[in-house]
């Protein structure tokens, strides 16, 4: 029984521990509701428990969420004290219980409470209605988000069309659905001037307002047309700022494309002169006289129209000349060295023109393209034709619409590729197509020029070359070119 006696006197040495620092802690509390309610001269000494340990009551704060920090330290010993003491015993005579931990939590929070309340984080459970990002499709979930077109987008993910960059701004440009920097946005779709390379600026009523040209589409603000910017006097474009056109002597303007064919000289010339009678000869359309040519200036040109007595009509710009009086002339007779971006040291010489039949000559400007020399040379020609062949007085449009017709023809055998196929203009058509397709390969920008040579008689907005061209281009169409020559010939109109 020796145990039990052990046990049953230690019993109350537990409970007595166990009540007498419940009792402390009863009377601490109490303490501090007294101290609480009472006056401030309640200054005393407080005796607790058994142990007749005293302590200064200390004065509490106004506030009543802080504590004075003595009874925080107290109640920490006091703790700290009693834990102690239970660790020195065996493991038979432990008195504390699972719940004192829990307990004395209680009390230090009871007595510390935190100012901050504690957060808990709102789980987060996905939706079928969630928001899911409109560029990389993934559910946006909590977080900033940009609402846009009936979707909504990660900050990060509301990227330009364009630049793939987000869009911070508070203003972008839409197109369809694809947003837009609006710096991007005009990038894009602003049309720019393609001389000066700036967006083209709006007129008065605040619409853009600029030129095109109708077979290049060249775009470039009005202005251009009149503050002397360079044209070229073959191909029509204006000059670029970054691409300088070729100055020739006579003050025209080459660009680049069609300086690389220019005929520069009179000598340069004579084998297409020789290959397009023979196209002539290939269109049973023989020329018997020599006619003699020449590649002349722009001033001995414009001279030559005036000493002509036929009176024929001429473009404001004439390129060429079938001359029927006798004149001097003042011809190339060696091309000009490129100095700079200029042609300079062309060497000419006065010819004494003799008639000896009811063509003198053939003047041609020099520096023009190859194609574009050859279609007023075909041109030319068919005017020389028609004298030799006793076609006289007809009026311009009858005239030079069928002259523009040869022109055209000359034209579509060099730069149209050949098709057996295709109904001829003609009986010996095809036959002077393959003479003139024996020349090289042309390239890609020689082509190009022949097209818009093309577009220029076709589209020729003139009475008699343009309005001529298409009137004669029909009879052409419905009758063949040598019925069309007799019934001009005979009536001197076209046939209908």
């Amino acid at each position: 029984m020796a145990p039990s006696g052990i046990n049953h006197l230690s019993q109350p040495c537990i409970y007595e521990r166990k009540s007498r620092f419940m009792r402390w802690l009863c009377k601490l509390f109490k303490s501090g509701s007294d101290r609480g309610g009472g006056s401030g001269s309640s200054r005393h000494p407080q005796l607790v428990g058994e142990e007749n340990m005293a302590w200064r009551a200390p004065v509490r704060s106004l506030d009543d969420r802080a504590r004075s920090q003595k009874d925080k330290e107290d109640l920490e010993r006091a703790i700290a004290l009693s834990l102690a003491e239970d660790s020195k015993r065996s493991n038979g005579y432990r008195w504390r219980t699972d719940d004192d931990d829990d307990i004395s939590r209680e009390i230090r929070d009871a007595l510390n409470p935190n100012p901050y309340p504690p957060f808990a984080p709102t789980p987060y459970y996905p939706s079928r209605c969630g928001r899911i990002c409109g560029g990389c499709k993934r559910d946006i979930g909590y977080g900033n988000y940009l609402g846009c077109m009936g979707t909504f987008f990660h900050p990060e993910c509301f990227c330009c069309r364009a630049c793939g960059y987000p869009i911070t701004e508070h203003e972008f440009s839409l197109s369809g659905r694809d947003p837009y920097h609006k710096s991007c946005f005009k990038e894009l779709n602003h049309p720019k001037c393609e001389v000066c390379h700036q967006f083209i600026p709006t007129n008065a009523a605040g619409l853009i307002e600029y030129r095109c040209h109708p077979f290049w589409t060249q775009k470039y603000c009005p202005s251009h047309e009149h503050d002397n910017t360079a044209r070229c006097c073959s191909c029509e474009r204006l000059e670029s700022w970054n691409a300088r056109f070729y100055s020739l002597e006579d003050g025209r303007s080459l660009c680049l494309e069609c300086m690389e064919s220019a005929i520069m000289d009179t000598g340069d010339c004579q084998p297409l002169y020789h290959s397009i009678r023979d196209f002539y000869e290939g269109m049973n359309m023989r020329l018997d006289q020599q006619i003699p040519m020449l590649l002349v200036e722009r001033q001995a040109l414009n001279e030559a129209i005036v000493g002509e007595k036929n009176g024929l009509h001429h473009m404001p710009e004439t390129r060429g000349l079938c001359l029927s009086e006798e004149q001097t002339v003042t011809s190339i007779r060696k091309r000009p060295r490129i100095g700079g971006h200029r042609l300079v040291g062309m060497r000419t010489q006065p010819q004494k023109l003799i008639r000896r039949c009811e063509v003198t000559a053939i003047l041609v400007l020099y520096g023009l393209p190859r194609l574009l020399t050859g279609a007023i040379l075909a041109h030319e020609l068919m005017h020389g034709w028609l004298r030799l062949k006793g076609y006289h007085n007809l009026n311009p449009e009858v005239e030079e619409g069928i002259c523009q017709v040869l022109s055209h023809m000359w034209l579509e055998t060099e730069v149209m590729p050949v098709d057996k196929s295709m109904p001829s203009t003609s009986a010996a058509s095809s036959s002077s197509s393959s003479s003139s397709s024996k020349k090289g390969v042309k390239s890609d920008v020689e082509n190009k020029l022949g097209e818009f040579f093309l577009h220029q008689i076709a589209h020729d907005a003139s009475l008699a070359y343009g309005g001529g061209y298409r009137a004669a281009q029909v009879a052409v169409n419905n009758y063949g070119l040598r019925s069309t020559l007799d019934h001009i010939r005979l009536t001197g109109n076209f046939p209908l």
